[in-house]
């Protein structure tokens, strides 16, 4: 027969039981003593008990606690993630929650603590809230963080402080939610603080900066009265600052905001006995939020910055897109120049150049074109400066040389019967420095095989007078060989006409500008006629004529100025009203037809 026994209680059970209560004993006696502030939180969230270190933490009598929710002791609802968590422990489906919480002591001061929540050690229902004191931890960290991020001299916000705020304001949920959606930064770099450093030596220099900085502090206490936030400024390094402007109103402000700066810092300083005075240059950026990086936010800043120094310094310059662009096409430019070369991207086109008295075609000049992937077909204006300052003018140079003899070449052999054109073929200064020019254009000839008398090389005006030494020389050899020598654009640059007399120079090309003030006779006026151009441009061809000289005008565009150049002896012309830039086969059309001054802008 089965069933339950009522007989007495077996030895091993009483041994455990009086265990038990010995350890319940243990435990309380030790949870009371325990320096660590714990409380015993039932299923409900409901203190059951305190230790004395839960109310001297607290500031409460430890014996009030029970039936309190413990939530509300430790700001555990403040926040719905570590709610969740709280009352996940308190189910038994996490093992633990750690916290920081910030509290208001009875005494008034406020105590940064520790909160522990976890499952009690037998097992028990319910759970053990510990909590530390970190006040002094905390107090000690914001030190640390407060060295770390702001610069020792100005005790402004330093270069780390500032993109960690920067980056922050540029974050979605920061402008999203409320404000202007919009950013603002003047980026500042005071003129001439080297020289200050140089001799009165890096402890003024030091001194300055942190005057600097005060006035810097009052200009933004003063736009941020009445604002919502007030803006934050920085010391980026060496003599750079930036006032960094969250939830800006538009551009004006930051206008305002700048020349507020540069007022303040106009008064000079008194240092220690020295007084001094200073300007800055201010880059001003202000945009959307949105889509804005704190990268792209601070190369813009830059890119302004520099443009107020080019544009004079002591200055604020306001970001300027279409400005932008051009900067970055030219770097885009200057970047890939010399690839270009190599994988053909550059074809030169053709003008006719014109007798002035028979209207027949004697030359043409060659002007290159870059026809770029990206940027489309661009003209000399776009590129030329780019290669001349990188050097891949030469390498370019030495292209277009022998791109165009070949193609007088091919026109000569092609039409046998016609008198042969020559071409004409612009030279950088650089190109006579930097490389063997006349080695060159003896090996190109040779290869070619065109006559000398068919190349002309044209030069600047003002890289042609005053030339001395291997300049002068290579003209001189160059001219010795049979080569045509030309200076372009004359009467812009030195216009010294008696060193001219000394020059291998067999053409001078009037520059445009003469030719467009020309009164123009029987035409409708669309540009005010000045009589002086013609006089001096007649005067400048009998100079020339008696120097042996030929003279060819640019930029003609009218029958009427074509007439006045002719009547007054000039021997060439160039323009519009003959021909535009055309590629090589038309020009050869142009032979064949024998239809040389074409009338075909």
């Amino acid at each position: 027969m089965s069933g339950t026994s009522e007989g007495p209680t077996p030895a091993a059970d009483l041994d455990r039981s009086a265990v038990t209560d010995s350890d319940q004993s243990t435990y309380r006696r030790v949870f009371a003593a325990a320096p660590l502030a714990m409380a015993v939180v039932d299923a409900a969230g409901i203190v059951t008990g305190a230790n004395s270190a839960f109310g001297e933490l607290l500031g409460t009598d430890p014996e009030s606690f029970p039936g309190r929710v413990a939530a509300d002791l430790v700001d555990l609802a403040s926040d719905a993630r570590t709610w969740h968590a709280y009352r996940e422990v308190l189910r038994g489906r996490q093992a633990r929650l750690r916290c920081t919480r910030r509290l208001k002591h009875p005494d008034g001061r406020s105590l940064w603590v520790q909160v522990t929540v976890a499952p009690l050690a037998d097992g028990g229902p319910g759970v053990l809230l510990s909590v530390t004191d970190i006040s002094a931890r905390r107090e000690l960290q914001a030190r640390l963080r407060h060295l770390q991020m702001h610069d020792p001299v100005t005790r402004l916000a330093n270069r780390t402080l500032f993109f960690e705020r920067l980056t922050a304001a540029l974050e979605a949920e920061s402008y999203e939610q409320s404000g202007t959606g919009r950013i603002g930064l003047c980026y500042l770099d005071l003129d001439g603080f080297k020289a200050v450093n140089d001799t009165l030596g890096h402890r003024v220099g030091d001194r300055l900066l942190a005057a600097v900085a005060e006035r810097l502090n009052r200009v933004a206490d003063e736009a941020g009265y009445a604002r919502a936030a007030t803006p934050l400024v920085a010391r980026l390094g060496g003599d750079e600052f930036a006032l960094l402007v969250e939830d800006s109103t538009g551009t004006e402000q930051l206008a305002d905001l700048a020349e507020s700066a540069l007022k303040a810092l106009e008064a000079p300083f008194d240092l220690a006995g020295q007084r001094l005075s200073l300007t800055a240059s201010i880059g001003v950026v202000e945009r959307h939020a949105a889509g804005t990086t704190a990268t792209g936010l601070m190369q813009a800043a830059d890119t302004t910055l520099y443009w107020a120094k080019a544009d004079g310094k002591a200055r604020w310059t306001l970001f300027d897109p279409e400005r932008n662009a051009h900067l970055m096409t030219r770097q885009a430019l200057s970047s890939t120049l010399r690839p270009a070369i190599e994988r053909g991207e550059f074809a030169l086109d053709y003008q006719p150049l014109v007798g002035m008295e028979d209207g027949r075609l004697s030359g043409v000049e060659a002007l290159i074109r870059w026809h770029h992937p990206q940027f489309g077909t661009l003209t000399p204006n776009r590129f030329i400066g780019l290669a001349e300052e990188d050097g891949s003018i030469v390498q370019l140079g030495r292209w277009a040389l022998i791109t165009a003899c070949r193609q007088a070449r091919r026109w000569q052999l092609d039409h046998p019967d016609e008198p042969p054109i020559f071409v004409s073929v612009n030279v950088a200064v650089r190109q006579v420095w930097d490389s063997d020019l006349v080695a060159d254009v003896a090996e190109v000839l040779a290869e070619t095989g065109l006559a000398p008398h068919l190349l002309q090389l044209e030069l600047t005006e003002s890289a042609v007078m005053g030339s001395a030494g291997r300049p002068l020389q290579a003209l001189q050899a160059l001219s010795d060989m049979g080569v045509r020598i030309a200076i372009d654009d004359f009467g812009t640059g030195y216009s010294n006409l008696a060193y001219l007399s000394r020059l291998p120079v067999s053409v001078l090309k009037l520059d445009g500008s003469f030719v467009r003030g020309f009164q123009y006779e029987g035409e409708k006026k669309t540009i005010a006629p000045n009589p002086a151009d013609e006089v001096i441009v007649e005067a400048m061809i009998q100079l020339a004529h008696r120097l042996g000289l030929t003279v060819t005008a640019e930029c003609v565009e009218t029958s009427a100025q074509a007439t006045r150049l002719r009547r007054i002896g000039c021997d060439t012309g160039q323009g519009w009203l003959y021909s535009r830039p055309v590629p090589p086969d038309r020009i050869s059309e142009l032979l064949g037809e024998q239809t040389y001054a074409v009338g075909n802008p």
